[in-house]
């Protein structure tokens, strides 16, 4: 009687288990894609990840998640960009070294059997692993910020919630009054002081607090989001004479900008592929710019899957956030600066897109709209003193990375 009552409930909660799991590896996955996508199981990834992507693409409904909200391909244009883009590496870091810790200690005290792990931050919160988690998960959201990142940090801290519940339920059956009194004296993911300062603003019914805990940060979360690409977009280094607007990857490249482009736009080889093409958003970087893949198909040397520095790439992305902007494959891969070429010299990479649905003359910021579609013209590299054009062609109108959906600033 009891094997058959009791049955249906662990299967129950098994399924949710599984679930739970399965959400958390899925967000992991998405939040790494800046991981894969340039290492060489980058097809694979897209072959299954990709078809999501494109059709969240397809409507103004959901577009707007597949969408960036941070600088990823332009150095950081204000101190505020900046602050955020180090504090997504500190707390991709800092979480990830307090899961392992804390993961330790647990599988230590198990082999060891000196029971429940109340020491280091546990003698504080009750789930310090999947604080860790969390913050490692916020860290991801910064580092590579697209929205829908942002909303699955939300849905996984709410999977989060939702497992130490389950935890703190096999833990009173398994240790009683200890455990018990272990839960009166802690916090479950925060300090008790803190818990109970957010408590009060919150109703007293824990499922009605879990809900509004839930849809708050949600909220924020997506608010914020949106709020660091509005500051973004009004921040960036562009300059613009009206049909033509350039961003400058390098924002010390704003007084070239200034000074040359208009020149620029008028050579020949320029002018004539411009002309009658509407709206038009163009690049600025040196000629080896790491990232130029993410915005057009220049070749093969800058899709980054398939040139093999994986691991170099990755730690350059986490512990130097703004050196593979700045200094490019040189610096990356063999410890030089540019210097000794396109960075002190006066060669700039120019690559044009057309922006549809836009008329006229359009504000700057306007080119970058969520539900606009951008697509490659040609590509030039000038030497922006002399005034002359070292190579120009036309662009395919993928990027490097295919149809995927890719950062535009």
């Amino acid at each position: 009687m009891n094997a058959k009552t009791v049955a249906p409930d662990d299967h129950s909660m098994n399924k949710a288990k599984a679930w739970c799991g399965g959400a958390i590896v899925l967000y992991f996955m998405i939040g790494l894609e800046v991981l894969i996508m340039i290492s060489p199981a980058a097809g694979f990834f897209y072959a299954a990840f990709n078809p999501l992507l494109l059709l969240l693409n397809k409507s103004q409904a959901t577009r707007w998640l597949t969408a960036f909200f941070l600088p990823h391909m332009v150095s950081p244009p204000d101190l505020l960009l900046q602050v955020v883009r180090v504090a997504g590496s500190v707390l991709f870091l800092t979480g990830a070294a307090v899961f392992l810790v804390c993961a330790g200690q647990v599988y230590i005290n198990k082999f060891a059997r000196k029971g429940v792990a109340l020491r280091g931050l546990y003698s504080y919160i009750r789930h310090p692993q999947y604080l860790g988690l969390a913050l490692t998960g916020m860290g991801l959201a910064i580092l590579w910020p697209r929205i829908l990142v942002v909303a699955l940090w939300a849905l996984m801290v709410g999977v989060y919630y939702l497992l130490a519940r389950d935890e703190q339920g096999r833990m009173l059956r398994q240790f009683g009054d200890e455990y018990r009194s272990y839960m009166d004296r802690t916090g479950m993911f925060l300090p008790q002081s803190w818990e109970a300062a957010f408590a009060r603003v919150l109703p007293s019914t824990p499922p009605l607090r879990a809900w509004l805990g839930f849809l708050i940060l949600t909220a924020g979360s997506l608010g914020g989001a949106f709020a660091l690409r509005g500051h973004t977009l009004a921040h960036l280094p562009i300059w613009s004479n009206g049909p033509v607007s350039v961003l400058a990857i390098l924002p010390g490249d704003m007084a070239m900008l200034d000074n040359r482009m208009a020149l620029a736009l008028e050579l020949p080889e320029i002018k004539a592929r411009l002309a009658s093409q509407g709206p038009v958003l163009a690049y600025m970087m040196p000629k080896d710019y790491v990232m130029q893949g993410m915005i057009a198909d220049t070749g093969g040397e800058w899709q980054l899957y398939k040139r093999h520095h994986t691991l170099a790439m990755i730690s350059d992305w986490i512990l130097h956030p703004f050196r593979h902007l700045e200094n490019g494959h040189a610096a990356m891969h063999h410890g030089m600066g540019m210097g000794q070429g396109a960075q002190n010299g006066m060669t700039r990479r120019l690559i044009f897109l057309r922006v549809d649905a836009l008329g006229g003359s359009p504000a700057p910021a306007a080119l970058f709209g969520i539900n606009l579609h951008r697509s490659p013209l040609f590509v030039a590299d000038v030497e922006m003193h002399t005034l002359v054009v070292q190579q120009i062609h036309d662009l395919p109108t993928d990027t490097g990375w295919g149809r995927v959906p890719t950062p535009v600033f």
